[in-house]
């Protein structure tokens, strides 16, 4: 029953017509603010200071990458390929686009 009354209470001092201090509401804000602007400023320099160390942020990766196979450079090689020619079409003039900014 305790809690229920303090609860009650609480809300009888938020309603409408409750005696309104601006001076308390925004000195509240504020501290509030001051104190999540802190916490961030800390948080930043120590991710900083981890990162300038060489360390890293979070959990460092348990493994290494695979090596690419040389089946898959000849793949990635073949799709650099592919875009070149089709980037030399648009060069040398053999498709033809509307450039709508001229």
């Amino acid at each position: 029953m305790p809690l229920k009354n303090s609860i009650s209470a609480s809300l009888k001092r938020l309603r409408f017509g409750a005696r309104i201090d601006p001076v308390r509401d925004w000195l509240a804000l504020l501290t509030v603010f001051a104190i999540a602007f802190a916490g961030i400023i800390v948080w930043n320099v120590r991710a900083f200071g981890t990162v300038a160390e060489g360390g890293s942020i979070g959990t460092p990766t348990a493994g290494t990458s695979a090596i690419a196979g040389q089946t898959s450079i000849e793949n990635i090689r073949a799709v650099f390929k592919s875009r070149a020619t089709e980037k030399a079409k648009y060069d040398t003039g053999v498709y033809h686009y509307a450039d709508p900014s001229q």
